[in-house]
C-alpha cells in the first residue's frame, strides 16, 4: 500500500501487510522530491503539492508507482523490489491534461495496456451550478511508461475521480468516487452535511471503453459518524474472498487525523459488489465497524512510531517539511542523537513558503515556520487520544535560534527555547498566527517536551529532568490542512545566519488502539 504525502520528503511511503490489517512501514518511492525546485529547502514552495493519488501495481517482474503532481503532470517510477531503489520518475502526461487518480490495468488476453486518469476536464450540470468530472482511459505501452493515444471519455460525474479498473471473468469493472448532492447551491464537499461522497462501479460485458451500467455500491451508512465512504481498491485474499480498502472522505469539518482506512467484506449479488452491510435493505452497502479479519495467523503489528536515533538511517516513519538541507542534520556527529542544524530562515517573499490558495489550506499566518527548512514530523496515531515525548540537548544552541516541538497540520502549534543576542534561553510558545509567550530562563542542557491530545484538542508540557512537568501555553486546536492531518515532530531555524543546532535523544509515542508490537 502507498499513500500520498504531497510536499513531505522522503515522498509515498509505502507499506506492507500479510493479512490487509497489520501494515508495517518499508519505505518510500521517492527519496526526494528531485524533479522540481519549489520542493527543496531553498524554496519550500510546495506545499499540497509533490506526490498525490497514487496507484502501485505490479507486472512481469517491475513494480511500478504512478502519481500526479498537480504542478507537472501523471509521472511513473519502477523498481523491482518494493524496497527500492526507485527510478526517477518519467513524466507522462503533462498537468494540462490530467488532474489526479491514475490506475492502470494490463490486459494479458490482448496484450494491451491501459490508464484512466481525471482529467480535469468540466461538465457543467443544467443549473450551471455542479461540475462534473471527466474520467478517459489512455492506451499505454506495454511496459508502462508511455501514453500511446489520445484516450476516450468513459464516464463524467460530480467530483468523480479515484477510479480503479478491473477485469473479472471477462467483465470490465471500473470503480469511482462521486459526490451525491443534497444542496445543489454548493460545490461537492464544501461545509455540506447533506453532501455524501457515494463508492459507484461501471459494469460492461462489452469493452473497456463501454457502454457501461453505472450502480451505487457503498454510501456512508451509520457506522463512522457520518463520514463517507469511498474512494479505495477492490482485493482478493488467498481463501478467494473478496474485499474493498478505502477511505472516510470528509463531509463538512475535515478531522484532524485526516483521512482513516478501512477494509471491507465484499459480496457479489446479480454481477454487482455489494461493500460492507447493506443495513437498511436499499442494494446498496454500508461500512461496518467491525468484522473477522480476511487472513488469521498474524501478530499484532503498527508502523514505527518510536525512535531512539540509534541507527545511522533515517527511520521510515520521518519525513521532511519539503527535500531537507543534507548537510544540516545528522545521525552520525553524535551517535545516538538526531542533530538538527539551524538554517537561516528564508525570506518572506513571493516564491518562498506557502501560497495562500485554496490547496494549500493555510492558516492565514505568513510566520517564519512554514519557510524554516529541516522540520522533521511523523503522522499520528489512533483515533482519539496520544501522548508523545521527546528528549532534547539544547546545549548547542546560538543566539537567534529557535528549536523544539512542533504539532502541525493545517495549523502549528510550538513548544522549544529561543536564544536571544546575549546567548540567553528562554521558553515559548508559539500559536498558529505566529504570537509568542515567553517562558523561563532554560539555565541546563536538558529540555522534554511532552504533548497530549484529546480528539483535536491538545497541550504541551516540558520538564527540565524528565520527572516532573509542568504545563506552558493554552489548550489548542490541531486540525487537517494543506492535505495533511496532525503531525508530530522538531524544528530549528535561525532568525538571522545559519548557526547552532540542537540534538534529539530519543522519542516516544503512545496512542489509543490495539497495543502493538511496533515496527
Amino acid at each position: 500500500m502507498i499513500t500520498s504525502k504531497q510536499h513531505m520528503s522522503p515522498g509515498m511511503p509505502i507499506l506492507e501487510s500479510k493479512d490487509m490489517v497489520n501494515w508495517t512501514n518499508v519505505g518510500h518511492v521517492f527519496e526526494s522530491l528531485s524533479w522540481a525546485p519549489e520542493y527543496n529547502w531553498d524554496r519550500m514552495n510546495g506545499y499540497s503539492f509533490g506526490t498525490w493519488a497514487g496507484d502501485l501495481a505490479y507486472h512481469e517482474g517491475t513494480w511500478y508507482c504512478y502519481q500526479i503532481d498537480y504542478q507537472h503532470g501523471l509521472m511513473v517510477a519502477t523498481a523491482k523490489d518494493i524496497k527500492g531503489p526507485w527510478s526517477k520518475p518519467i513524466i507522462m502526461l503533462p498537468k494540462a491534461k490530467v488532474l489526479d487518480d491514475p490506475a492502470v490495468f494490463w490486459d494479458t488476453e490482448t496484450r494491451k495496456a491501459y490508464i484512466i486518469v481525471n482529467t480535469a476536464g468540466k461538465q457543467k450540470s443544467p443549473d450551471n451550478k455542479i461540475e462534473g468530472n471527466e474520467n478517459r482511459i489512455y492506451e499505454m505501452s506495454w511496459d508502462g511508461t508511455k501514453i500511446l493515444d489520445e484516450g476516450k471519455l468513459v464516464y463524467t460525474g460530480m467530483g468523480a475521480e479515484a477510479a480503479k479498473i478491473y477485469k473479472i471473468d471477462g467483465t470490465w469493472y471500473i470503480f469511482l468516487a462521486q459526490w451525491t448532492m443534497g444542496d445543489r447551491s454548493t460545490k461537492p464537499g464544501v461545509k455540506n452535511p447533506k453532501n455524501d461522497r457515494k463508492q459507484i462501479v461501471l459494469r460492461s460485458k462489452e469493452s473497456i471503453y463501454g457502454p457501461y451500467e453505472v450502480k451505487t455500491v457503498l454510501e456512508k451508512g451509520t457506522a463512522f459518524n457520518n463520514r463517507s465512504a469511498s474512494q479505495g481498491a477492490l482485493m482478493q485474499a488467498p481463501d478467494k474472498s473478496w474485499w474493498y480498502m478505502h477511505q472516510l472522505i470528509q463531509n463538512d469539518t475535515i478531522p484532524f487525523q485526516g483521512r482513516p482506512q478501512c477494509l471491507e467484506p465484499v459480496n457479489w449479488v446479480d454481477g454487482w459488489p455489494i461493500i460492507g452491510i447493506d443495513e437498511d435493505n436499499d442494494g446498496i452497502g454500508e461500512p461496518v465497524k467491525q468484522h473477522k479479519k480476511p487472513i488469521d495467523g498474524y501478530p499484532i503489528t503498527a508502523p514505527g512510531s518510536d525512535d531512539d536515533f540509534s541507527s545511522s538511517k533515517l527511520g521510515f516513519q520521518w519525513e521532511w517539511n519539503h527535500n531537507p538541507r543534507n548537510t544540516h542534520w545528522s545521525l552520525t556527529e553524535r551517535p545516538g542523537w538526531l542533530r538538527l542544524k539551524a538554517s537561516k530562515i528564508l525570506p518572506n517573499e513571493k516564491g518562498y513558503g506557502p501560497n495562500i490558495n485554496e490547496w494549500t489550506n493555510n492558516d492565514g499566518s505568513d510566520s517564519d515556520f512554514w519557510r524554516a527548512s529541516n522540520t522533521l514530523s511523523q503522522r499520528i496515531m489512533g483515533t482519539t487520544t496520544g501522548i508523545a515525548v521527546a528528549k532534547f540537548d539544547i546545549s548547542g544552541m546560538q543566539s537567534h535560534q529557535l528549536a523544539g516541538f512542533v504539532r502541525y497540520g493545517g495549523v502549528f502549534n510550538l513548544l522549544g527555547v529561543e536564544v536571544d543576542e546575549n546567548g540567553k534561553k528562554h521558553l515559548f510558545y508559539m500559536d498558529p498566527m505566529a504570537q509568542k509567550t515567553q517562558g523561563p530562563e532554560i539555565t541546563g542542557n536538558d529540555l522534554y517536551v511532552r504533548t497530549s491530545n484529546n480528539s483535536n484538542q491538545a497541550t504541551y508540557e516540558y520538564s527540565l529532568d524528565g520527572e516532573t512537568y509542568r504545563r506552558f501555553g493554552p489548550t489548542f486546536t490541531i486540525a487537517f490542512g494543506k492535505w495533511t492531518g496532525d503531525r508530530l515532530g522538531f524544528f530549528s531555524w535561525n532568525e538571522k545566519e545559519d548557526a547552532g543546532y540542537i540534538d534529539v535523544d530519543w522519542f516516544t509515542y503512545d496512542y489509543d488502539g490495539p497495543k502493538a508490537t511496533k515496527s
